[in-house]
């Protein structure tokens, strides 16, 4: 089975990597070619897109947004050259409306589509526990089982886009989710508690989460290298509501937070961890989080 793999980025290297230790035939391309060419000695290393594809049995990919994957093999004509019954499995975070349009134009040429986008970060990609949510046809998801159980957990969700709903709807928890610690321990910190003891406290109750535990413990040590940028949480936060909009839904705590991160990125934090939302409460506030 040839796979060839686009994206060796944050979240595409740990993927390849766990892919290579589980035994798979790689072919890899990047923009950035030294980032694929660290994996010259198990990988073929693809001149371009097109080039990359054309005699795959599987392709994923795993880029930043759905207007870089529509460019690059979309819009170029390069999925014209997929051998026919080649899957497509799309692992980036994109909007439902552009994987359900992917899905259609690998269809014309009798190939097939999954959208499998993931949650997990960096550290679930290294550690293969990626929980990766599929839209597509229920028998291709099984076909593909072998390479989902070597990045994580796999779920089945729906029709094509699905996939990409779910990951919208995880997004959302995220994002609000990492405001509101952040409220919550500035909170504490302002009244002289114990910001360590707070998230002990929290932790056994109902207001445990893995965004409390990870991004809470990020908070305390200040670390903001990323896991998952504040980049692209604010682009998943636009999709969100514009997905929000074409259903005439109003997503008023979403709203807010892409509100936040907006305001949190031309304050020239895109690059930061998501968790460094903190950061922009405090400038707010002009009062610091601590210990």
């Amino acid at each position: 089975m040839k796979i060839s793999f686009l994206g060796v980025g944050l979240m595409g290297a740990p993927m390849v990597q766990r892919l290579i230790d589980h035994g798979f035939e790689l072919t890899l391309w990047n923009r950035t070619v030294s980032k694929a060419v660290a994996y010259s000695e198990h990988a073929c290393i693809a001149n371009s897109p097109e080039d990359a594809i054309k005699d795959a049995d599987i392709v994923i990919t795993m880029l930043e947004s759905g207007p870089i994957i529509d460019k690059l093999l979309y819009q170029s004509d390069a999925y014209l050259s997929l051998k026919t019954s080649c899957l497509v499995i799309d692992m980036s975070s994109i909007t439902p409306e552009i994987a359900r349009s992917h899905a259609e134009q690998v269809s014309s040429v009798n190939a097939n589509y999954l959208d499998a986008p993931v949650s997990g970060g960096t550290v679930g990609a290294a550690q293969g526990t990626l929980s990766i949510m599929v839209g597509g046809q229920r028998k291709k998801y099984e076909q593909a089982q072998p390479i989902f159980a070597a990045l994580g957990k796999s779920t089945y969700i729906g029709p094509s886009g699905s996939g990409q709903l779910c990951k919208l709807a995880n997004q959302a928890i995220v994002g609000i989710t990492i405001g509101a610690v952040s409220e919550a321990l500035l909170l504490a910190s302002a009244g002289g508690a114990d910001t360590a003891a707070v998230i002990e406290a929290l932790s056994g109750g109902f207001a445990s989460s893995r965004v409390l535990e990870l991004h809470g413990k990020r908070m305390l040590e200040r670390d903001f290298e990323p896991g998952a940028t504040s980049r692209v949480q604010l682009k998943d936060m636009r999709s969100i509501l514009d997905e929000a909009r074409s259903e005439n839904l109003t997503l008023p705590l979403s709203q807010r937070t892409y509100e936040s991160y907006l305001s949190h990125i031309a304050n020239g934090r895109e690059n930061l961890d998501h968790s460094s939302l903190l950061l922009e409460l405090e400038y707010l506030n002009q009062r610091r989080l601590t210990h």
